[in-house]
């Protein structure tokens, strides 16, 4: 795989995001918006079918995964783990509340949609799933392939920092203006300092650990909803 592939593998998840739930759509008859509630089973599934590209490309280029992310044995201390993990939390609530208050005029604001109740046992498998293999997929493909591959200090940032953050707007996808903004502008400041972060240092694990940390939160509010529906529904109307 060479560097002409770059262009087309960093948008490869809003495609195939877009198609899933299209189809899927199609399929049982319903409005895309009707099958939301399934975007978290949908995404580890596409992170799984992602983390299989990875490999195969750090393959074609005589590489393991590990070598693609360049993670390095030993190389990451406590501290770094720690500012990593508050880097996420910190950078991606505030993103997160602030685009909800410019888009929608509500602060805190959180799409319903997202922690809304599934079936329980993939609810359940969900809660390991969703974000260790997120944190592989998607540090994997924008971090680890698309800031490694791109020489300028300044593109290596932004160009996956963008592509990072326009995926988000079809997890799941709404044909929606409003809410395509909000889950842009909700993403885009942490995934820029996140790029910027791993271009300077080059270490993915604290980025990695954090990103998984912050998954797991909005998992575990799947479960409880998908376990208690009727909490879904006073989270849904605070």
């Amino acid at each position: 795989m060479n560097k002409k592939a770059l262009p087309f593998l960093l948008p490869i998840r809003c495609v195939v995001f877009i198609i899933i739930f299209v189809v899927g759509a199609k399929i049982v008859n319903k409005d895309v918006s009707d099958i939301s509630n399934w975007w978290s089973v949908a995404a580890t599934v596409v992170n799984v079918l992602n983390i299989g590209l990875l490999i195969a490309v750090a393959k074609r280029n005589n590489q393991t995964y590990r070598q693609l992310i360049n993670y390095e044995k030993g190389k990451t201390k406590g501290s770094d783990i720690v500012k990593g993990i508050l880097l996420v939390l910190i950078v991606g609530m505030a993103g997160m509340y602030l685009a909800g208050f410019i888009c929608y005029g509500v602060f805190p604001y959180m799409a319903p949609m997202m922690i809304a109740p599934i079936a329980k046992p993939l609810a359940i498998v969900n809660v390991v799933l969703l974000p260790i293999t997120t944190a592989l997929a998607e540090d994997g493909l924008y971090l680890g392939y698309g800031v490694n591959r791109i020489k300028n200090k300044y593109a290596a940032t932004l160009v996956p920092a963008f592509f990072f953050a326009l995926q988000h707007c079809f997890i799941p996808t709404l044909f929606d203006i409003r809410y395509i903004l909000y889950r842009f502008l909700s993403f885009l400041p942490l995934t820029v300092i996140l790029c910027r972060c791993y271009y300077k240092k080059r270490n993915p694990l604290p980025i990695m650990i954090g990103h998984a940390l912050i998954d797991v939160a909005t998992v575990m509010l799947i479960l409880a909803t998908s376990l208690s529906p009727g909490l879904y529904e006073k989270m849904s109307n605070m």
